[in-house]
């Protein structure tokens, strides 16, 4: 679907909380980076219903825009999590950045639940924020509907969607996290690179950073170069 791309992908465990999600549907290419509560077992189970939801919403109710998805994906996990009823049901959710491409119009939309789009064009990194609002229940305001952003692409520009995981790791000199910062840094120093390269330099800079100790959270990062 998008042969100028790299997807990096480590779980911390055999199975994960973090996922990636594509689908094609008429001109537009639809692509998701989601982040689930927890990893390992419990979180691969969310995995399961957050792409099952994303399934759903795409393929079934023919929903694209996504803020529509998210919108939608969030009303049916609420619904799910509410039959639980218990404890665990309320820290359940999913953080997710959603874009749709389409490469004919050269038009892309952008619609996130706390984690960003980052676009590098001409040597320069922008930030399309996510919204602050969980796709899951949310105690402490109303859910507020999320919001789509429009962007006019150029031929070059570089996509990153992301979790946390990469970000948050802890390691270098002193144990400490990696920081979004760094990442920034890093992902503008690759983005001259071929797309394999810049997912092995990621790698070999995650891994050098996080020395002997231990993963602390499931990686995930997609990156897509618009030809």
């Amino acid at each position: 679907m998008l042969p100028n791309s790299f997807i990096l992908y480590k779980p911390k465990d055999i199975v994960s909380g973090d996922f990636y999600w594509m689908e094609r549907f008429g001109k537009q290419t639809i692509v998701a980076a989601v982040d689930c509560t927890g990893h390992g077992v419990p979180g691969a189970f969310m995995s399961i219903v957050g792409a099952n939801l994303l399934n759903e919403a795409v393929n079934e109710h023919a929903i694209t825009q996504p803020a529509a998805i998210l919108n939608s994906i969030r009303k049916s996990l609420i619904k799910k999590l509410r039959k639980k009823n218990d404890d665990s049901s309320i820290k359940d959710g999913m953080d997710a950045a959603l874009v749709t491409i389409n490469q004919e119009e050269m038009i892309m939309e952008f619609a996130g639940a706390y984690n960003p789009l980052w676009l590098i064009r001409n040597n320069e990194l922008i930030e399309y924020k996510a919204d602050k609002t969980p796709i899951g229940i949310n105690l402490y305001e109303e859910d507020k509907p999320y919001t789509t952003t429009k962007i006019d692409l150029q031929k070059g520009d570089l996509l990153y969607i992301f979790t946390d995981g990469y970000a948050d790791q802890f390691g270098g000199a002193h144990g400490k996290k990696f920081k979004y910062k760094n990442l920034k840094e890093l992902c503008l120093k690759i983005a001259t690179l071929p797309l394999n390269k810049q997912a092995e330099t990621l790698e070999k800079e995650f891994l050098d950073w996080k020395g002997e100790l231990e993963q602390v959270d499931d990686v995930l990062i997609i990156g897509i170069k618009i030809l």
